[in-house]
Order: C-alpha cells, then sequence, then structure tokens
C-alpha cells in the first residue's frame, strides 16, 4: 500500500518476515517483571519468557505511549503516506487503542485506528486483509472496513495451565466466576466481543484440548462454508507448549483440507495474562 501505512502493536505475533515484506511498523507493548522493563520482540527472545514470568514475583505489562504511535505516524507521513491504517488488540484488555487515539488526534496525516475486539492473530490476520485490499486500490476507509469485518469473524480459544495469571493482571473478564472452582475443572476459554469468557468447563486437560480441537474443526468448516468460499487461516499460538501445539497442527491438518494452518509465536505481553503452558487457536476466515 505505496499511500497507507499501516501500524500496529507487537501482540498479533506477526512474524518478521511478513512485518518486513509488508513495511509494517510495530510499536512495541513492555512487559515488567520485577521492575525490569521488557519492550516486546526487541528484548527477550521467546524461549526466555517462561522462565522470566516463572521467577518473577511481580509480573504486569504497559502499553505504548501515544508519543510513541505519533512517532510512527509522523515517520509514515514523512515517508510519503497520505493515510494510516492502526490496528491493535481488543481496547477491553489494553489500553494501546486509547493511546493510539490519542496520537492520531495529533497526527499530520488522517489515521483510522481500528480496535480489532480480538487478540493475536486474530488481529494479525485483519491486517493482512487489509493490506490485500489496500494494494487491490482500496482506500482507507475501505481497508478499515475490511480489517473490522475480519477481526470480527474470528474464533479465539484458548487453555491455560492456571487462571492464576489472568487473576493477577485482571484481564479475566467473564471467567472469573471460574476462579472458585479452578482446582476442579480445566476450562476453555475464548474472546468474544474483546472480552474472555468460558467456552466450556471440563475435568482433564486432554478434554480441554480435545473440546478446542473439536470447536476449531467446527469454525473452520462454518468459515469455509460462508459467501466466496475463499478459503480459511488457521494459528497456534503457544507458550511453552510446543509439544500440543503440534500435536493440535497435526490434529487439525487432516480434519481441515480447506484450511491454512500455521504455528504463530505468543509473546511475552500476552503471555504475562495467561502464563506458561499456554496454548491457543485462532479461526480466521478470509474475505
Amino acid at each position: 500500500m505505496s499511500s497507507i501505512a499501516v501500524v500496529t502493536d507487537s501482540t498479533p505475533g506477526l512474524p518478521a518476515d511478513v512485518v518486513e515484506r509488508h513495511g509494517i511498523t510495530v510499536v512495541p507493548l513492555h512487559l515488567v517483571a520485577d521492575g525490569d522493563e521488557f519492550a516486546e520482540g526487541i528484548d527477550l527472545s521467546t524461549e526466555q519468557v517462561p522462565d522470566v514470568l516463572r521467577a518473577a514475583k511481580k509480573v504486569g505489562t504497559s502499553r505504548p505511549s501515544p508519543a510513541a504511535f505519533l512517532d510512527a505516524y509522523e515517520r509514515a507521513a514523512a515517508g510519503g503516506a497520505t493515510g494510516v491504517l492502526s490496528v491493535h488488540l481488543s481496547g477491553e484488555l489494553s489500553g494501546t487503542v486509547e493511546s493510539a487515539l490519542l496520537a492520531a488526534s495529533r497526527a499530520s496525516v488522517p489515521v483510522s485506528v481500528v480496535d480489532s475486539r480480538t487478540v493475536g492473530m486474530g488481529t494479525g490476520f485483519a491486517i493482512l486483509s487489509a493490506i490485500e485490499a489496500g494494494e487491490s486500490g482500496a482506500d482507507l476507509e475501505a481497508c478499515v472496513q475490511v480489517a473490522t469485518e475480519r477481526a470480527g469473524a474470528a474464533t479465539v480459544l484458548f487453555y491455560v495451565e492456571s487462571l492464576e495469571y489472568l487473576r493477577r493482571g485482571g484481564r479475566i473478564g467473564n471467567a472469573a466466576a471460574l476462579l472458585g472452582t479452578a482446582l476442579a475443572i480445566k476450562p476453555l476459554l475464548g474472546v468474544r466481543d474483546g472480552v474472555i469468557e468460558p467456552v466450556a468447563r471440563v475435568r482433564t486437560a486432554s478434554r480441554a484440548l480435545s473440546e478446542m480441537a473439536h470447536r476449531a474443526v467446527a469454525a473452520v468448516e462454518a468459515g469455509a462454508s460462508g459467501d466466496g468460499g475463499a478459503g480459511v487461516d488457521v494459528a497456534v499460538h503457544q507458550l511453552d507448549a510446543a509439544l500440543r501445539a503440534d500435536q493440535l497442527v497435526e490434529t487439525l491438518r487432516p480434519r481441515c483440507p480447506q484450511a491454512s494452518i500455521g504455528l504463530f509465536e505468543l509473546g511475552p505481553v500476552l503471555g504475562a495474562h495467561v502464563g506458561p503452558g499456554t496454548l491457543a487457536v485462532v479461526v480466521s476466515p478470509r474475505p
């Protein structure tokens, strides 16, 4: 998109080669562990994150400042952009959208900020569709619509080893009702309209993961049968759950031949709120 620049935050987990190929500007959120601050995607490798989270007595995250976004927007303008599409994780889970909106109000070029109302590659796939639309000649308003619609169509499911990280981070949403029975169940959670919701309650991790696979397959089939039949993208995110992630991919591939399925990093910021051992799947029908 020669005239429309794309800005996002670091939480979608877009691969570095994709970011570079499309010229996407990524403004990082930060992980704060026992007072030490780490810029996501810059200061920690994925392999280091579980150890940092387990060792820290106090863990938090911080959104980018409005100044960081304004700098990104002005650099885009200086590079020749006549507009900026800025797409971010759910405003229900982070103040990142608020920072972006404040910066957009001060930018020298039009900036359209999109609250994806989702997380991870639910946001990432929306960005990629918007870029594709822009490369086909869509204007900024049309790219906003594409990003918003694709993000809204995403199904996000995730399994956590413990609800404690969500509780401590204050991001537990409607799943808070599960806290009193956390020892007796292994909850399957989801993100619906930007908020974390309980999806299913089962007794074992294996049942939770089986339920995740079943629901992911159903979401793929529903997405593939929609208007146009353009196909479905599936992202499997994991944090210190590589074996389970591989098993989920191998389960989904023969059952979802119409889907493109890939493994994507779960970074330290989302990881700080869900904890090591998390496995997630994003099902995103293409426009």
